[in-house]
């Protein structure tokens, strides 16, 4: 069998072939594997062969750790093949020899991942013939994009032979999806769908489009859509519901001609996204109805779907790649990526969030997180129609917008926060200058009179980076009336609440916490980091600049909803903590938003001002 070893200080791997029954590791030369290092004993640990399974004995005082379980000394464990063992600043993985394992992958051979080694293949030849590095990224002028798709087209039609029949059904497959979901959102809201590959470079062959274009549009025009761009989602999943049907209609009418052209077309298409484009993740990113993309590593690419998560079974051809995407992400807006700064948060050009971890600190190779960005904003009305938030919550948060309210949304990761931030900023009247401040830019308003500032990290030196406390300092000699501050998480929480306490009334602003009095524990917390001061001042700080909270919260099923609108009240003065009242509660019993029968105290200044009527609460 093989050791496989990878050192993560030095980032080296090697493979030992070793005996099948016993295994000695240590840093002795006389080992079957020797780790060189102060942390390994000299006879560390070995693994034996017995009664059929294998065991993971440690022989040192130090111990060893098996699938994350530590084993001390002179125990011992069952282990199967590809569990790690950690040993020092060693993973060490048993591994089956090469052979079996190749003759294994064989067996399980999937269609898809037959047309990925294809790829791959036909990806290294494009590469050699234009004397390329193997990238993702080429920094493509037009001429050069003519080079690529020349090569590319004799490529791809000499590979055409390698083609099975199962890989071409699969081809085909993914291509008419691919085409319906083009169609619909260009119907629904008159955009194209980035489309490397899809356009029809070959003149000779018109009719192959003029059929295609008509299968497309009598899928779509079999559905009651409703072809709106907020309903795209849905309209999405009702052809996805009924796809399998749909196909066997088609079936007939794709020709062997027709059958070629699609799985060339295909073919083209995805080699072009590797080398122009996000590679697997560009039609990813195009899905409306796919919320988030998580890479792990180069073969496991995850979404989440309709709040479910899903391995894709997509995959880059390599880590290089992976790395080069992420390059090509994060470079146009200032951001770096090496072994030196090996974690970085940017942004696509469309507003979606990027976070990507390279090695040392990702073990399991480059990690790619994109929170997509809604291309089209949502509005109050989109909230209510997905039965986010209540009518009347609604009107009462806008009154509290307009009536310069300080508010915090607060809730979990992936729950809305930013998008119910940005449908409350919204309601801020457009002559007012707005001062937004966020990590990485989102928030999408409509204001014409907006500052939009973003963080900066510090350049290769260590110098030249910007935080959100800093924007916020900055920002206070910018004259505004109003301040976003995209995410509170540390220091800057103290700023904001100064802000908010010397004139900046109206702010808005979002916090990770699961209820308003947790998230009263969290600021204070926040400004603790910043300064030390008695609680009992942080909270009456905190009072006097803060008037709502609105919590936010994700269901098992991915629903987002509104579950308190609460009031910062006051202090208690038994307990010292800060009170909260719910004005509006979401009951366990149905999740929908409930007025609670309390009425706040600055309810008779939103009604005087005409902001709101007290029909809100009945």
């Amino acid at each position: 069998m093989e050791i496989w070893i990878y050192n993560q200080y030095t980032d080296q791997r090697e493979t030992e072939k070793v005996p099948d029954d016993l295994v000695t590791i240590g840093r002795d030369d006389d080992n079957a594997v020797t780790l060189r290092s102060p942390f390994v004993s000299r006879k560390h640990a070995r693994i034996v062969f017995e009664g059929g399974s294998y065991f993971a004995e440690s022989l040192g005082m130090n111990g060893i750790v098996v699938a994350n379980r530590t084993i001390p000394f002179k125990q011992r464990v069952k282990i199967e093949y590809g569990d790690e063992i950690r040993i020092g600043e060693f993973s060490l993985y048993m591994m089956q020899p090469s052979a079996k394992r190749v003759s294994t992958a064989e067996k399980i051979s999937t269609p898809r991942k037959r047309v990925i080694d294809l790829e791959q293949a036909m990806h290294a030849d494009l590469l050699d013939r234009l004397n390329l590095r193997v990238t993702g990224q080429t920094g493509a002028d037009e001429s050069l994009v003519a080079l690529i798709k020349q090569h590319l087209d004799e490529i791809v039609r000499a590979n055409f032979k390698n083609v099975d029949p199962d890989m071409g059904r699969y081809l085909v497959r993914e291509y008419l999806w691919r085409s319906v979901v083009t169609e619909l959102t260009r119907r629904a809201t008159g955009k194209l769908m980035y489309s490397y590959g899809f356009e029809n470079t070959d003149r000779t062959e018109p009719k192959h489009e003029e059929t295609l274009g008509r299968m497309i549009g009598d899928v779509v025009g079999y559905f009651p859509l409703r072809l709106r761009p907020h309903t795209l989602k849905d309209d999405v999943a009702m052809i996805e519901a009924d796809w399998e049907k749909q196909l066997e209609k088609l079936a007939p009418r794709v020709t062997p001609e027709l059958n070629e052209y699609i799985i060339r077309r295909m073919l083209t298409k995805e080699i072009e996204d590797v080398v122009l484009g996000y590679g697997p993740l560009q039609d990813l990113l195009e899905m409306p109805n796919v919320n988030e993309i998580m890479v792990v590593g180069r073969d496991k690419i995850y979404i989440e779907k309709d709040g479910v998560l899903q391995n894709t079974g997509r995959s880059f051809f390599s880590d290089p790649i992976v790395e080069s995407v992420i390059e090509r992400i994060i470079t146009p807006v200032g951001r770096r990526i090496d072994r030196s700064t090996p974690l970085v948060d940017a942004r696509l050009p469309d507003g979606s969030r990027v976070n990507a971890v390279l090695n040392p600190l990702s073990l399991s190779g480059p990690t790619l997180t994109i929170r997509k960005f809604a291309q089209i904003p949502f509005t109050m009305d989109d909230l209510i129609e997905r039965g986010t938030i209540s009518q009347a919550a609604a009107d009462f948060l806008r009154a509290c917008v307009i009536g310069r309210k300080n508010t915090l949304i607060s809730g979990g990761t992936g729950s809305g926060k930013t998008t119910t931030l940005n449908v409350l900023s919204n309601f801020i009247p457009t002559g007012e200058r707005i001062v937004t401040i966020e990590d990485s830019a989102e928030l999408q308003l409509a204001q014409e009179h907006l500052v939009r500032l973003e963080t900066r990290p510090a350049n290769i030196e260590g110098r030249g980076a910007y935080t959100i406390r800093d924007l916020v300092r900055n920002a206070l000699r910018m004259r505004p009336d109003r301040l976003i501050v995209g995410e509170v998480r540390g220091p800057e929480a103290l700023d904001m609440l100064q802000a908010m306490n010397t004139g900046h009334d109206g702010s808005l602003s979002t916090i990770h916490a699961n209820t308003p009095d947790d998230t009263m524990l969290r600021l204070e917390t926040m400004v603790l980091m910043a300064v030390e001061m008695p609680i009992r001042a942080i909270r009456e700080q905190m009072v006097a600049a803060l008037d709502l909270v609105v919590q936010i919260a994700r269901l098992p099923g991915g629903e987002r909803r509104v579950t308190h609108v609460s009031e910062i009240v006051g202090i208690d003065l038994e307990t010292q903590r800060i009170i909260t009242e719910d004005i509006f509660l979401a009951k366990t019993s149905d999740g929908k938003l409930y007025h609670t029968g309390y009425i706040p105290h600055f309810t008779e200044e939103l009604i005087e001002h005409g902001f709101m009527s007290v029909e809100v609460f009945t």
